[in-house]
């Protein structure tokens, strides 16, 4: 099935419905590959749970946009977010945690709708959703700036897709946020979101990621070896450059994987054929039998499930991935904003390991081929923030919330153009 947005676009392979259907909306912007994850892997949901416990009725039809597709200015969301990789990384990472932007906050208005997105406010007056999910910033304001435009009354679920939530969610305006932990939940409270409308939920993942699968023929379908450590190097890149400086520590290591005969470094290059090929040229030249190079990997999920660690950046989908597949990690690499807040988390709650040098992460992996209970405690210790079921559950709870009535005198439905406000001060902030 093609989805066919406003204005005729193909936006994704789900179907919009006219309004005989109650329809479900799941938004996210194309910004980066995480947000659009989230958003797909909460879509599937609603497909599990109508197969599996008939909670979501027949007629119930779901739709993935991405907002940016709908806007009246078309811009480019991923260059847009590689802007803030490179020299404006430190002003991103103030954005983030301050105490001046933890406690200035968007409440949510009509505004950036009434530019930007006066398409979509009138595909909602159309399609009359019985509930909008959220996995971005801009789609939660969009979607509560549609549903004042359109004086209609339905849910907007938040859901953040990293470890800390920032200032500019649409906070008194949203029915629910659906959070990663209880870190999360304590910077939403100073900021005027009521108890209930929190929940810890996790970060929603596909279901394939918290499957078992058998560790023999899974390692033989992958071409790895039997009798090694296998090491997953997270290298693909949807937007090569934040993956500059990654790929350069990596590449300053691979002079040294000799070191390490009893691992085998698999390296993951994605769709990027031009990084596969050089480091296809790198294994060649230096005859390295304990290094294999993927392209683009389909199942994902079944090559973490066998694998015994990885090497990745910090970004939320990608830790929630390894959490989920109990693929203990190893973050490389200084992270600036949200990614900054993901290692902080992370590694306070002893579930992964942090490194920023190449030198780093060698003296890391000795120590874990020396030390095997360092990986056993970062599995014990990943348990307690591991929720594979995060995107049945914001599925559900957005089903409840779509049978609730809210008074016309709630707040969160009050009509504002602008609402800025300041809240208090974040539990966390530096």
């Amino acid at each position: 099935m093609v989805k066919i947005g406003p204005h005729g676009r193909v936006v994704e392979d789900y179907t919009v419905f006219d309004d005989e259907h109650p329809t479900v909306i799941i938004m996210h912007a194309a910004v980066g590959s995480g947000h659009r994850s989230a958003a797909k892997a909460v879509a599937e949901a609603f497909e599990i749970l109508r197969k599996t416990n008939g909670s979501v009725p027949d007629d119930l039809r779901v739709e993935f946009l991405d907002v940016l597709e709908l806007g009246r200015i078309r811009f480019d969301g991923d260059k847009t977010a590689s802007s803030f990789t490179g020299p404006l990384r430190p002003y991103y990472d103030i954005t983030w945690r301050y105490t001046l932007t933890g406690r200035l906050l968007w409440g949510g208005g009509t505004a950036w709708s009434r530019i930007m997105f006066p398409s979509f406010t009138q595909h909602v007056k159309t399609v009359k959703p019985v509930a909008i999910v959220a996995t971005h910033i801009t789609a939660a304001n969009v979607a509560v700036g549609a549903r004042m435009l359109s004086g209609q009354d339905f849910p907007v679920v938040c859901v953040p897709t990293d470890y800390e939530t920032e200032g500019m969610w649409p906070h008194r305006s949203t029915d629910l946020f659906c959070v990663a932990t209880e870190h999360m939940a304590e910077t939403l409270r100073p900021r005027k979101v009521p108890e209930e409308c929190i929940r810890i939920t996790g970060i929603p993942t596909r279901a394939g990621f918290s499957q078992d699968y058998d560790w023999e023929s899974t390692r033989v379908k992958f071409g790895l070896p039997l009798d090694k450590k296998v090491v997953l190097v997270l290298a693909g890149a949807h937007l090569p450059q934040p993956y500059v400086r990654f790929r350069s520590a990596l590449d300053q290591m691979i002079p040294y994987l000799h070191l390490f005969s009893e691992m085998q470094m698999v390296f993951i290059a994605g769709r990027d054929q031009e990084y596969a090929a050089h480091l296809r040229r790198e294994k060649e030249e230096r005859g390295l039998d304990n290094m294999t190079v993927l392209d683009y990997v389909e199942d994902m999920a079944a090559l973490m499930a066998v694998s015994d660690i990885a090497i990745c950046k910090s970004g939320g989908l990608t830790v929630t991935e390894c959490l989920c597949a109990r693929l203990p990690m190893i973050l490389l690499g200084k992270a600036y904003g949200q990614e900054n807040i993901n290692v902080r988390m992370l590694t306070a709650a002893g579930a992964a390991s942090h490194v920023t040098t190449y030198r780093e992460l060698m003296v890391e992996l000795r120590r874990i081929l020396r030390n095997p209970q360092v990986v056993e405690a970062m599995l014990l210790n990943g348990g307690f923030i591991r929720r594979p079921n995060a995107a049945v559950d914001i599925a559900l709870a957005a089903l409840d919330l779509a049978k609730q009535d809210v008074p016309k005198t709630d707040p969160r439905r009050k009509k504002h153009f602008l609402h800025f406000y300041l809240g208090g001060k974040p539990a966390h902030v530096r």
